[in-house]
This record gives C-alpha cells, sequence and structure tokens, in this order.
C-alpha cells in the first residue's frame, strides 16, 4: 500500500472517526486509479482556481455524516462527484460522471474495515485491506478508459484467443450470423431468375431438374422395359408412343392375377336366407 501511508500521516489531524479512515482510503484508490481531487463539495466555489492534487482538500473532513469530492482524470476535463453518506454502521459511496451521468456505489461495513481504536495508528487503523481495496476497484471506480491503447490490444488479444477456442470446439453450434469479411459457402444460382425455374420449365428442356417426376428417366438404373412395344393383356404394341412419358401402373411382364372366390361378394350375399 505504498503512498497511502504518507497521505494518512498528512491528513492524520483531520481523522477523528472511522468513516474518516475510510473515506481517505476510498481517496487514496481514486488517486491510484489516475484519478486527482480538485476540491470539495457538488459544485465548484465562484471565481475559484483549482487544480488537481493527490492531497485531500482542507475541509475534506467537515462532515461526518455527508463527505462530497469532486475529481478528474490525469489526462482528461471530464469530472466525476464522489459522495459518502453514513447510515447506522456502514458508509455508502455514491460516484457519478458528470458528463454521462453513469453513477457506481459500494456500501461498506465500518467496522469490518477499520479499528476505532486505532485511527491515530496507521499499522492497525485498517483491516483486511486487500478486500477493501478489490471492492473499491471493481465495484466503486469506474472501468479502464477504453481509448488507452494497452487496454485495446488487451481486449482484441482476448477477443481473438476466444473466437480461436470457438472455432476449434467440435461441439460448437455456430453463430447464425456469419462475421463481417466472411461469406457463406452457397453455389451462385444458373442466373438472376433461377428461383422457381422447376415451375416455368416442368418437364426440364433447359437442362434442369423440372417439376414432373419420370421414373423412366429419374437417373436410377432401368430394366430395360420399353413400353411402345406394349404390355400383354394390358396395353397394345404402339399404345405408347416411342420415347413418351409412362408411368407403369402394374406389374411389367406379368400378367394380372384373375379374380379368386374372395375376390368380390356374390349378389345377394347379404340375404340371410341364401
Amino acid at each position: 500500500m505504498a503512498g497511502l501511508e504518507v497521505l494518512y500521516t498528512c491528513v492524520g489531524s483531520s481523522v477523528t472517526c472511522p468513516q474518516d479512515a475510510l473515506v481517505c482510503f476510498v481517496h487514496w484508490e481514486m488517486v491510484k486509479g489516475g484519478y486527482r481531487c480538485i476540491g470539495s463539495g457538488d459544485e465548484p466555489p465562484p471565481s475559484s482556481t483549482e487544480k488537481k492534487s493527490e492531497l485531500l482538500p482542507a475541509d475534506w473532513s467537515q462532515s461526518k455524516e455527508l463527505y462530497s469530492l469532486r475529481y478528474k482524470p490525469k489526462d482528461s476535463d471530464s469530472q466525476l462527484l464522489l459522495k459518502a453518506i453514513a447510515v447506522d454502521s456502514t458508509l455508502i459511496f455514491s460516484l457519478m460522471n458528470l458528463s454521462t451521468e453513469q453513477v457506481s456505489d459500494l456500501t461498506v461495513n465500518i467496522s469490518d474495515h477499520v479499528d476505532a481504536d486505532q485511527l491515530q495508528t496507521f499499522d492497525s487503523v485498517y483491516k483486511d485491506a486487500g478486500s477493501l481495496s478489490e471492492k473499491v476497484r471493481t465495484q466503486l471506480l469506474p472501468p479502464q478508459d477504453k481509448s488507452t491503447g494497452q487496454s485495446s490490444d488487451r481486449r482484441s488479444r482476448r477477443d481473438e484467443e476466444r473466437r480461436r477456442e470457438d472455432d476449434s470446439d467440435p461441439l460448437r453450434i455456430p453463430n447464425r450470423h456469419p462475421r463481417q469479411g466472411t461469406q457463406p459457402h452457397w453455389p451462385d444460382p444458373l442466373h438472376p431468375f433461377a428461383a422457381g425455374g422447376a415451375d416455368l420449365d416442368p418437364f426440364g428442356t433447359r437442362g434442369g431438374g423440372g417439376m414432373i417426376v419420370d421414373p423412366l428417366r429419374s437417373g436410377f438404373p432401368r430394366s430395360g422395359f420399353d413400353p411402345s412395344s406394349g404390355i400383354p393383356d394390358i396395353l397394345p404394341p404402339g399404345a405408347v408412343p416411342p420415347g413418351a412419358r409412362f408411368d407403369p401402373f402394374g406389374p411389367v411382364g406379368r400378367h394380372r392375377p384373375g379374380p379368386d372366390r374372395d375376390h368380390m361378394p356374390p349378389p345377394g350375399y347379404d340375404d340371410m336366407f341364401m
């Protein structure tokens, strides 16, 4: 916790309650995060020139119930307003970006992190400082500025690694929306108006499949049967013109079996006196 001891020593005379110690700790985390304090209160006083500082303002701890501090990033003019409100045994922190009005908050149980009997002894005043620091960084402070090149490069590397893991996962369901710059492997249509071609050319005379199925031209092996030669007891020779489309309607090359005794009921079969 380099720097916190120096800060705490500088404001030691103003620390008179556990709330003061917690606000000092959060201020130190703000400074570590790249922010500088420009004054206390919700608004700057009129006709005053405020400068960025790592120190706390002289009147930062006048109220023990409500703390208000204003900050600016080191390399920006956007302002953040930090407020801390004492409620029973807790201290509620709220940090608002005055430009975007984005707000983050953190509730700290005072006795969990400050020893009220050791306020003037820096080595003993804070308890579980590591956990408190983690809470402030993750729950209260704004995320790292996205405009910095280092964070952008780190995010880009993470995204690229995630994409590689997704592509190498054989059980992953592919995204329905292809990534920008890649096109699905769809076959090119024959022409811009190919949709509905089977309806416009049902016999497939222009090279398409057509919409009428001819079992003798379906591409499957044929039995060598020629319907133009006729079918015994079914079609005489010449009934089907050579090359005509023909759908067989019975067992080809075999005689139809004649009716048996059960094929048709006898006349008057429903007569009970028959």
